[in-house]
């Protein structure tokens, strides 16, 4: 089955009843649906390293504790066009076996496929960061990709 990624970015979206989340290597970014016309002052957000809030015109949209620990004073969060929340969270371990399963302990958990294609990303990403110079456009990964893939660290070049 061939992926269908987001043209932009690669990501791979986990759908929620509020929108969704996806991540890379270094951060996971939320988006999240909203009525239209809110206003900033209608959005309660608290962003921790390991706790989220979010609240729109009084009602909770999510609360609990991150799956994994994050940056707290890299965390933000933006209203785009009055309709869209989008939080960015710096992931403390920047590793692509770091892919979280899901946003929250718990709660937001991406299906086993989204899972893989996440875990495949992430490796890919990884793959092209340790080899800057190749193309990766195309590039599929099969295999031992869990965990974020083999490690060629110890090879000589």
């Amino acid at each position: 089955m061939s992926v269908h990624f987001e043209e932009k970015s690669g990501a791979i979206p986990c759908k929620t009843p509020w929108g969704s989340w996806y991540q890379t290597m270094e951060e996971v970014f939320v988006e999240v649906d909203v009525p239209i016309g809110t206003t900033a002052k209608e959005v309660k957000c608290s962003l921790g390293s390991k706790q989220v809030e979010l609240r729109v015109k009084g009602q909770e949209v999510f609360k609990g504790k991150l799956f994994s620990t994050t940056v707290e004073d890299e965390a933000t969060w933006t209203l785009e066009d009055r309709c869209l929340i989008r939080i960015v969270l710096m992931k403390t371990n920047r590793e692509a076996g770091n892919c979280w399963t899901s946003l929250l302990e718990g709660q937001y958990c991406a299906d086993p496929w989204v899972q893989d294609q996440m875990q495949r990303k992430l490796t890919l990403e990884r793959f092209q960061r340790e080899n800057p110079g190749f193309d990766f456009s195309g590039a599929e990964i099969s295999g031992n990709f869990a965990g974020g893939g083999p490690d060629f660290s110890n090879l000589q070049k």
